[in-house]
């Protein structure tokens, strides 16, 4: 078996060439948010790389390549889905008039490239939990932490559906979604998706080494609730819908939590 320096730069290899391979096609297309479709991806080739090269043990090599491509499969289906047709996001456009002809180049770089090593980072758990044989038998915090992955998957899955179906209703235009899971948490499909963070990282966690790889849950948290996730959208949703204020008051940011009785009906 490859070494595991080799292996994890075959890994982030794999996932430069993916990413950056996608960028000359966004430059014709002028539509650079096509990266965000490839971002599962991503983490899909990664897994396999880590799983094919490296000399882990295969019942936790399968576990963890199991649910990173179930995961990394469904959300680029569901991006994919929910963007079809729609253009370049916001957020590109914005960049793409604000760097005007050297936006290319930039978005290479700034989207591109660090999304590959981004995402290299946060797909860490997997590539250790790959990459030590041993222990040579699944261990109860590899099920604890397959579990809680799977639990992810699904409270991100359903909170994605829900939010779809909300938004293809015309009676719901410029309202706010308090159904299903979004009546608990204001963000419940980040929170599906931190849990499945946290579950590869105790799986990880049950191979020797594998407690430094809890920057990935970390990261990924921080950056949806500080970065790129809830502080920008919430920042959005305020000045565009002013009964989202209300439902800020009753209803948990992440964590999903029984309702606060409010004294405006939410809409």
């Amino acid at each position: 078996m490859a070494p595991v320096s080799l292996v994890m730069a075959s890994s982030l290899g794999a996932a430069l060439i993916l990413m950056i391979g996608l960028w000359p096609f966004t430059v014709i297309k002028k539509n650079a948010s096509l990266a965000d479709r490839f971002w599962g991806l991503g983490f899909v080739v990664v897994a396999w790389v880590s799983a094919l090269l490296g000399p882990g043990f295969g019942l936790r090599t399968l576990l963890v390549v199991a649910l990173t491509t179930l995961w990394g499969l469904r959300l680029s289906a569901h991006i994919t889905y929910r963007s079809w047709g729609k253009g370049e996001d916001p957020r590109y456009r914005a960049m793409r008039e604000k760097h005007g002809a050297a936006f290319p180049i930039v978005s290479l770089l700034t989207v591109f490239g660090f999304q590959a090593v981004l995402l290299w980072i946060i797909a860490l758990p997997v590539q250790w939990a790959c990459l030590v044989p041993y222990p040579n038998q699944l261990t109860v915090t590899d099920l604890v932490g397959g579990a809680v992955a799977l639990a992810g998957i699904g409270i991100e899955s359903l909170a994605d559906y829900q939010l779809l179906r909300f938004k293809k209703d015309p009676a719901n235009r410029g309202k706010v979604m308090d159904r299903g899971l979004w009546a608990y948490s204001r963000h419940p499909n980040y929170f599906g998706e931190t849990l499945v963070w946290w579950g590869m990282f105790l799986i990880a966690l049950s191979v020797p080494g594998g407690v430094w790889t809890i920057v990935s849950p970390a990261l990924i948290t921080f950056l949806l609730l500080r970065v790129s996730g809830v502080t920008l959208l919430e920042r959005t949703l305020t000045e565009t819908r002013p009964e989202y204020r209300d439902y800020m008051e009753r209803t948990s940011t992440f964590i999903p939590w029984f309702p606060k009785k409010s004294k405006e009906k939410g809409m």
